[in-house]
C-alpha cells in the first residue's frame, strides 16, 4: 500500500510552471502592474517629487505591487476552488497525495505567484528611479504587500466555490480592478470618494503597505489612523471568510 504524502515536489513544480505559462497570469499579474507603474510612476513628470520618506515613484510602485499580488493570489485560489468543485478531489483520492498536501501546494503556488509579482514590480522600480530613504523601507513594504495579499486568497477561494466555473478566476480578478480604482490604489482620491474608499477591500492593505514610506499621510495631506487601517483589513478578511463558508455550503448542497 502506498504511503500517503503531504506534499509533492512534482506537483509543486508542475503547478508553478503552469502558472508561468498561463497567458492570463503573465498579462494581468506580472505585465499589467509593471506597465501601470511605468505609466503612472516612473514615466510621470512628478515621479521624483517627494512622498514621505521617498518619492512618488516609490509610492506608485508599492501601490501597483499591492494590486499585482492581490490579483495573483485571487486568481490562484479561485482556480484551485473551481478544480476542487469540479471533482478533482476524486482524482486526488487515487494518488498518494493527501488533500492537505494538495491544498498546501496550491497555497505555496499562490504565495509564490504573489511574491513574484511584487519582486518584478520592485525590481523595475529599483532601476527606474523609485527611491526610499532607507533600505529597510523597501524590505518592509515588500513584506507588507505580500502579507496584504493573503486575505484575497480567501476572496478567490470563496468566488471559486460560489461560482464553480472557469470564469470564476476572471470574474474575481476583474472585480479587483474595480476595488483598486475605488480603494485609493490607482489614483489619489479626495473628499467624498476618499471617505467611501476607506470602506473598500483594498484600501486597508494598500494603506498598510505604504505605511513605512508615508507614516499614514496621504498625498492629499490627510492621514490614516493605524486602528482604522487594521479594522478595514480584519473586517474584510472576515467577510471573505464568510464568503468561503457560503461557497462550501453551496458546494455540499449540490452533491
Amino acid at each position: 500500500m502506498a504511503h500517503a504524502i503531504t506534499l509533492s515536489p512534482t506537483l509543486l513544480r508542475v503547478e508553478a510552471l503552469r502558472q508561468l505559462r498561463n497567458p492570463y497570469t503573465l498579462a494581468f499579474t506580472l505585465a499589467m502592474p509593471v506597465a501601470m507603474y511605468l505609466l503612472f510612476g516612473a514615466g510621470a513628470s512628478y515621479a521624483a517629487s517627494s512622498a514621505g520618506h521617498g518619492n512618488v515613484a516609490f509610492y506608485v510602485m508599492v501601490s501597483m505591487a499591492t494590486y499585482g499580488a492581490a490579483v495573483a493570489m485571487t486568481s490562484s485560489t479561485s482556480a484551485a476552488a473551481v478544480e476542487a468543485a469540479q471533482g478533482w478531489g476524486r482524482q486526488l483520492a487515487m494518488t498518494p497525495l493527501r488533500t492537505a498536501g494538495y491544498a498546501a501546494t496550491k497555497l505555496i503556488t499562490a504565495l509564490a505567484g504573489a511574491t513574484l509579482a511584487v519582486a518584478l514590480v520592485f525590481l523595475v522600480g529599483a532601476v527606474t528611479g523609485a527611491e526610499a530613504s532607507d533600505g529597510w523601507r523597501w524590505a518592509l513594504c515588500a513584506v507588507l504587500v505580500v502579507a496584504g495579499a493573503l486575505p484575497f486568497g480567501l476572496y478567490g477561494l470563496g468566488m471559486g466555490l460560489v461560482f464553480r466555473s472557469d470564469g470564476a478566476a476572471t470574474l474575481a480578478s476583474i472585480s479587483l480592478t474595480f476595488f483598486g480604482f475605488f480603494g485609493n490604489v490607482f489614483m489619489p482620491l479626495d473628499g467624498t470618494m476618499l471617505d467611501i474608499a476607506r470602506f473598500t477591500p483594498m484600501y486597508g492593505v494598500v494603506a498598510l503597505a505604504r505605511w513605512p514610506l508615508t507614516d499614514g499621510v496621504l498625498t492629499t495631506g490627510q492621514s490614516d489612523q493605524p486602528w482604522a487601517v487594521a479594522v478595514n483589513i480584519v473586517v474584510w478578511t472576515v467577510v471573505f471568510a464568510v464568503l468561503v463558508g457560503v461557497g462550501v455550503k453551496r458546494s455540499r448542497a449540490r452533491r
